[in-house]
Parts: C-alpha cells; sequence; structure tokens
C-alpha cells in the first residue's frame, strides 16, 4: 500500500491530473492529430529583377524531420474558426495593398535600372540617341524629355504581375498543403518550391515583358511625343502581330537558372542573415542594413541573368539574337562583363528605397494602430 501511495503521489508530481487536450483529440478515433512545430517552409515563388522574398507560416504545412517530411493534416471543421479565416484573408489582402505600395514607390528607380540595363540594346535599335552618364543623368534626361510622371511608366504592368505573383504563390502553397497522398521528403519538397517558382514566373512573365518594353520606350526630346507603345494592349498586339506568342516569351528560358541560382544563393546566405538579425534584435536601422546588403547580394548574383532576360525582350519585334546563349557572347563580346552590371547602382538604391518606405510605413501603422487603441 505505501509503495502504492508513493507511486501515486510521484506521478501526480510529475505529470498533470487531467491529460491535454491535444491528447483528448488523439485519442478520439475519428480525428487525426500530431504535434507539430511551426517551421518555415514555402519561400517566395515570385523572382522579379529585385528578388523580393516572401516566407509563409502556417500550421497547416509540412514539418521536416530529418531527410523526411511529414504532411500535418489540417485541424477538422469543428475546430477551425470563421473569425480566423476571415483574419487570415485580412492579412493577404493587407499584405498585397503594402506589396502594391512599396512597388509603386519605387517604380522610378525600377525605370531607371531598366533603361540603364537596355540602353546599348536601344541604342543599336535607334530608339536612343546616346548613352547616359549614370543614374542622375538617367533620371534628369527622362524628367527633362517626358515629365517626372513618366518616371512610373511601366508600372501597371509591374504591380498586376507582383499581385498575381502572390496569388498564384498563395494557390500553389494551398496545393502542396492538400496533398496528403504525398510523401514529402526534403527532395521532393525542394523539387516542388522549384517547379512552382518556374510555373508562376511561366504565368506572371507576359506581363513583365508589357513593363519592361513600356519602361524602355523614351522619347528622345522635349519635342517630340511619338512613342512607340501606347499602353499595355498595344505592347501585346505589336509583338504578337511580328513575332506570335514566342516573342512575348523571348528570354523565359534564361529565367530558369535564374530561379535555381537564386534559391542556391538563399540557401546559403539566410544562416548569417538570420544570426546578424538576431545579432541586431531591437535595432530597427540596424537590422535594415541588414536585411538591404544580403538583398544586394542576391540581386548582384544573379543580376547578369536578368540582363541577358530583359535584352532578349528588348528584341522581340526584331530579333537579333538567336537564342540566349548567342545574346551572351553578343554582349560579352561587343561590350564587355561591364555591360551585365549596368544599372546595378540603381538596383542597390531600390532596394535601399524598399527599406526605407518599409520602415516608413511600419512606423504609420504602429502609431495609427497605437492610436486607435488609446481611443478604444
Amino acid at each position: 500500500m505505501k509503495n502504492w501511495v508513493t507511486r501515486v503521489s510521484c506521478r501526480m508530481e510529475h505529470e498533470p491530473l487531467h491529460p491535454p487536450i491535444s491528447q483528448k483529440m488523439h485519442w478520439q478515433p475519428g480525428l487525426s492529430f500530431r504535434h507539430f512545430n511551426y517551421t518555415t517552409i514555402m519561400e517566395n515563388i515570385r523572382c522579379s529583377g529585385a528578388s523580393l522574398t516572401r516566407i509563409s507560416r502556417s500550421p497547416v504545412l509540412p514539418v521536416i524531420q530529418g531527410s523526411a517530411v511529414s504532411v500535418v493534416k489540417p485541424s477538422p471543421p469543428a475546430f477551425v474558426g470563421a473569425p480566423m479565416e476571415n483574419s487570415k484573408a485580412s492579412s493577404f489582402i493587407k499584405g498585397l495593398a503594402f506589396l502594391g505600395v512599396m512597388r509603386t514607390a519605387g517604380a522610378p528607380f525600377e525605370r531607371v535600372k531598366l533603361l540603364m540595363q537596355n540602353q546599348n540594346e536601344m541604342i543599336i535599335s535607334g530608339r536612343l540617341p546616346k548613352r547616359y552618364n549614370g543614374i542622375f543623368d538617367c533620371f534628369a534626361t527622362t524628367i527633362r524629355n517626358e515629365g517626372i510622371l513618366s518616371l512610373w511608366r511601366g508600372n501597371i504592368a509591374f504591380v498586376t504581375a507582383s499581385f498575381s505573383s502572390e496569388v498564384i504563390a498563395r494557390a500553389i502553397h494551398h496545393y502542396v498543403n492538400g496533398r496528403e497522398d504525398i510523401e514529402w521528403t526534403h527532395t521532393r519538397l525542394q523539387v516542388a518550391i522549384f517547379l512552382s517558382a518556374v510555373v508562376n514566373q511561366f504565368l506572371v512573365y507576359p506581363l513583365n515583358y508589357a513593363g519592361t518594353r513600356m519602361a524602355n520606350d523614351v522619347i528622345t526630346s522635349s519635342n517630340s511625343r511619338e512613342r512607340q507603345f501606347n499602353g499595355i494592349f498595344d505592347v501585346y498586339r505589336k509583338t504578337l502581330k511580328s513575332d506570335g506568342i514566342a516573342g512575348v516569351y523571348r528570354g523565359f528560358n534564361v529565367m530558369i537558372p535564374k530561379i535555381a541560382v537564386l534559391r542556391a544563393v538563399t540557401a546559403v546566405s539566410k544562416p548569417w542573415q538570420k544570426f546578424l538579425l538576431h545579432h541586431f534584435q531591437g535595432i530597427v536601422l540596424g537590422r535594415a542594413v541588414v536585411n538591404t546588403f544580403y538583398a544586394s547580394c542576391r540581386s548582384m548574383a544573379i543580376y547578369p541573368l536578368d540582363t541577358v532576360i530583359r535584352r532578349m525582350m528588348m528584341t522581340s519585334g526584331a530579333v537579333k539574337y538567336r537564342h540566349s546563349l548567342h545574346a551572351i557572347t553578343c554582349i560579352f563580346y561587343n561590350e564587355g562583363v561591364k555591360s551585365f552590371y549596368s544599372g546595378a547602382k540603381a538596383q542597390i538604391l531600390a532596394l535601399a528605397v524598399y527599406q526605407v518606405y518599409g520602415l516608413c510605413l511600419r512606423y504609420v501603422v504602429g502609431v495609427l494602430r497605437r492610436k486607435n487603441t488609446g481611443d478604444k
């Protein structure tokens, strides 16, 4: 009797009197529930020139355990509340709005980057009389000849591409999570993420093409108001008439190695970035500098491939390059290695501006949130 009392007291001392709710759910034969950790799986499937990365966190994502991945089944409908779903949808819409504001704010730097990146191609085609003497000369010349609002030319196509990319990424994300019949090993998961990125870019590539052609449609003097394209649909109409559907996707084959390089560089640099962000925890400016530095490194790693893509886009309607390797060879021998990084300074400046705008928006949102809380 004494030993039994001792065992009972030890059990009550080290274990709760009632089992946790998760164990109760696990014991029910009609429910399937497993303990899991919230892990980061899905990375941005969008790969634009700025190579911004979005990471999704969800309690129904696969859980990595060693080399295998076990898919966590979503909770039954009885345990899923409508307010949570509404909050997720609201958060997604706010994220899209934030993305649109950021893209619009950085549009002038994006256009200058594209003008610098493709100026040699425009000179060859006769659309530009001479080279720009740097990003500030590009800003001044564009404003003088076309007006300050022209710095946002092509932004509608780029913002639409960003929105579409986010929606497609979210749809693919939910589809992958719903495939409970697949054993998600680490290799299969990486292949799935890579293929989903390729599919995403294939669907939004025509929008990026239209934005690129409109951004590089310059007016050479303040007296001449003639443009090559009168809008997004005019870009598609003229391209399909001259080159067919292949003209809209010219340069897409270079997008595949670009995505692969970006994922490899991100995988290598991400641990160091997380380490520095943890070191600068609580220092807003330090975290912004770290994020800008690593975003710039990743962007510069894929910038030559992005240059080839943009240059091949510019040849639609007047085909010059037979294929991507021919384009790389021509640019290398005729213009030198430096030409692959033309406009890189504007790209780095755009990434820094994105961080500054992000800090300002977060500060304003925080102030408004504290004000509303105080009013209540």
